[in-house]
């Protein structure tokens, strides 16, 4: 890539600035291999996706995690070679397309039922809605399997909330229904984690994770207690998504891009490594939708190449210089300070799915399933003390207006 581009009369930088991060994304495999030559002497690849202990599991699983939230029902081939690959933890949930996402990965085990010795297999169910037995009974049946082996309950903000769940959840372990419990969080992570860690019937985690939020003291605190006590911990929102349009430009973007690309990663790949740097991350929960992205991050968990602290240094860099644009998840802050009238941060993640992700569709799903009351009032709160609490200075009122606009 670098003689092609210098022919034609670009430098590296010009050609970053002119492709920009998301052109980069969606180039994906195809950089890596393009630059795959300008990788240090010596990078060792593993020969399948390497995989860690999940806590106090005990079990391997894949490092890489195939996020289900996309269409499995027409996606066989990708769910075929994802297996292949050696991705065989498998994450679903009740919610991803009112069970169509299950309902796939049932219709795949049917065709392959020898694949489901080799699967991880993980579903969730929302505390919305209760029935927790027959609703999962229902889930295993879509996904044709008589156990998954784990369960979460999904997107809690405060761990008081598996106080109900103990005593169901060791009797779902009896008969058979899933082998480990646990729940997802995208907001107030490191509360949610610190309370896990003294919770012994909490197998595993599943939690915003990335290098804009990484490093703070607290998530450091929480990650490490988790650790510490045996709580598998799984990371996701790797790519630390916006809830709007960039707004802030920054030279250290450019930097990141360029800089990795020279290593022979995509900045997405990267943003991959530098969680898997952290050895206490068992695994990704990453939403691979074609077999594009799926081959991009296989071949970045395969790749053992470590980054090095200017890597490092230059995401942290940008982190920084770019912090107004990302919502970090600390939910209570700004619901606090409306007066819990709207769950701004579940109201932020519909927006990321729609700008970031160019998921529309999930993002008015998601919305949909909000209270009614608060996306009724979504534009009559006034949102000046919470803009004023929030430690990223967000325009949150500019972005629930914009939510109102482009969610309903």
């Amino acid at each position: 890539m670098s003689r092609k581009t210098k022919d034609a009369g670009l430098t590296r930088r010009e050609f970053v600035k002119t492709v920009g991060l998301a052109g980069l994304a969606t180039m994906g495999a195809s950089v890596t291999g393009a630059v795959a030559a300008e990788q240090p002497a010596g990078a060792v690849k593993a020969a399948t996706v390497p995989q860690r202990k999940l806590g106090k599991t005990g079990v391997d699983v894949s490092i890489l995690n195939l996020g289900c939230m996309i269409d499995t029902l027409n996606n066989q081939l990708l769910l075929k070679q994802a297996l292949k690959w050696g991705v065989t933890m498998w994450d679903t949930a009740e919610a991803y397309g009112n069970g169509l996402s299950e309902e796939g990965i049932g219709r795949f085990l049917s065709r392959n039922p020898q694949a489901r010795k080799e699967l991880f297999l993980v579903t969730k169910l929302l505390p919305k809605g209760g029935n927790f037995t027959e609703r999962l009974n229902k889930g295993l049946k879509r996904l044709q399997t008589d156990y998954v082996d784990l369960f979460f309950v999904h997107n809690i903000s405060g761990i008081n909330e598996m106080t109900p769940f103990k005593e169901w959840a060791a009797e779902m372990k009896k008969a058979g229904k899933f082998k480990f419990f646990g729940f997802s969080t995208h907001t107030n992570m490191e509360d949610c984690l610190l309370g896990a860690a003294k919770l012994d019937w909490i197998d595993a985690v599943m939690m915003t994770y990335n290098f804009r939020v990484m490093n703070t003291p607290k998530m450091q605190e929480a990650v490490n207690a988790c650790a510490k006590s045996g709580v598998g911990l799984i990371a996701m929102k790797t790519q630390a998504g916006r809830p709007g349009a960039e707004k802030i430009a920054s030279e250290a973007k450019v930097a990141v891009a360029e800089r990795f690309l020279e290593r022979g990663f995509t900045d997405k790949q990267a943003k991959l490594k530098v969680v898997w740097d952290n050895p206490q991350i068992a695994s990704i929960c990453s939403q691979m939708p074609n077999l594009t992205i799926l081959s991009a991050n296989v071949a970045a968990a395969r790749d053992l190449t470590k980054l090095g602290r200017e890597e490092f240094d230059s995401l942290r860099r940008y982190a920084l210089e770019t912090k107004a644009d990302y919502c970090a998840g600390c939910g209570q802050i700004c619901q606090d300070a409306v007066g819990g009238a709207v769950p701004v941060n579940e109201v932020m993640r519909c927006l990321m799915y729609h700008q970031y992700y160019g998921e529309p569709e999930l993002a008015r799903l998601t919305f949909a399933g909000l209270p009614q009351e608060a996306r009724q009032r979504l534009t009559e709160v006034d949102y000046s003390p919470a803009e004023q609490a929030c430690p990223h200075r967000l325009a949150i009122a500019a972005l629930m207006r914009q939510a109102a606009e482009m969610l309903a």
